[in-house]
């Protein structure tokens, strides 16, 4: 006779894994580094190599020191470090580098229990961190196919930044640049391209939901439009394609709801089309995706779903 067993839901176990999702997001990331070393060099390479390598020794050490099991066979540290990695400069010194990989993994998702504990994303995070303590070297972009050492390279503008002044010979960069990504910029904010082909993917495998990145996209076009902005430029420019598809849509720090994932994107468009013109940095979806991860607890108690069975609240005079 068979012994009943009982035992908490789900009752049903899908294939998906952590390491399944997270090679998933690996593989939609692909195009987007291949894109990086083509338009920068062998220096790019170096860059991802190195936050890879700098989050999994994190990672890891920062496991063993805490006596927790270990979690670098999810691959989790290895999507944070490329996602680092495409945040930042090809020129920039490989220690800051590894500080910023240090910062994302040990302090914003270690410290706060590791993968599905941390409120806000760990590679936005470092990047910001990043960007006050060393402001000069995380703005200095170097001009697209220029594969000389980081102190030969040419300066140039981003697209963005160029478009904060009049006079600057990038201002006005052409809308096949900006999908090519044949102009300066972070490792994974020029080839929107690319971008845009690692996030279809995403969506094709079930990865991520489309609600997310179409309502954050839509969002930018629209405000962009409303302030008089080039909606098309505003969409291919900067790190907005990346954040969209990569970042906003982080499982751990993004409603879980659909109707929250909407209120969250429409946030995140809104900041970022109001930094990018009154605000002093060219630049907003970092800033914007980490502001409305803070807020994600808030918008998920008041935008979430009738539970199954449960009647609706009537809405009439209070008790005598």
């Amino acid at each position: 006779m068979d012994k009943l067993i009982v035992s908490s839901s789900p009752h049903f176990n899908g294939k998906k894994t952590t390491q399944n999702i997270m090679l998933d997001v690996i593989i939609g990331l692909a195009p987007a580094m291949i894109a990086s070393v083509i338009i920068f060099g062998i220096r790019a390479a170096v860059v991802i190599v190195t936050c890879i390598a700098a989050c999994v020794a994190s990672e890891y050490i920062s496991r063993r020191v805490m006596k927790r099991p270990q979690t670098v066979g999810d691959l989790s540290c290895v999507v944070t470090g490329i996602l680092l990695a495409l945040n930042l400069p090809v020129t920039i010194n490989p220690l800051m580098a590894v500080f910023g990989s240090v910062a994302a993994i040990v302090v914003v998702k270690q410290m706060f229990g590791g993968i599905g504990q941390n409120f806000v994303n760990p590679a936005l995070t470092a990047r910001i961190i990043l960007m006050n303590s060393f402001p000069a070297p995380m703005t200095h972009w170097t001009d697209a196919f220029d594969y000389s050492a980081a102190a030969d390279a040419v300066t140039t503008a981003t697209p963005l930044s160029g478009m904060m002044y009049v006079n600057s010979p990038n201002s006005a960069p052409d809308y096949q640049q900006l999908l090519l990504g044949t102009h300066g910029g972070c490792l994974g904010e020029t080839c929107a391209l690319a971008i845009i082909l690692g996030g279809l993917y995403l969506i094709a495998r079930k990865v991520i939901s489309p609600v997310i990145p179409v309502t954050y996209l839509a969002t930018v076009a629209v405000f962009s439009a409303i302030l008089g902005r080039d909606p098309l430029f505003d969409l291919l420019a900067g790190g907005l394609m990346l954040g969209a598809f990569f970042m906003a849509t982080d499982y751990t720090t993004s409603p879980l709801y659909w109707k929250a994932r909407i209120v969250f994107a429409v946030g995140c468009g809104v900041l970022t089309i109001l930094i990018r013109e009154f605000g002093s940095l060219p630049e907003g979806v970092s800033y914007s995706i980490v502001l409305m991860n803070i807020i994600t607890p808030l918008i998920e108690r008041y935008v979430k779903p009738r539970a199954f069975g449960k009647p609706k609240e009537k809405k009439g005079k209070g008790a005598a």
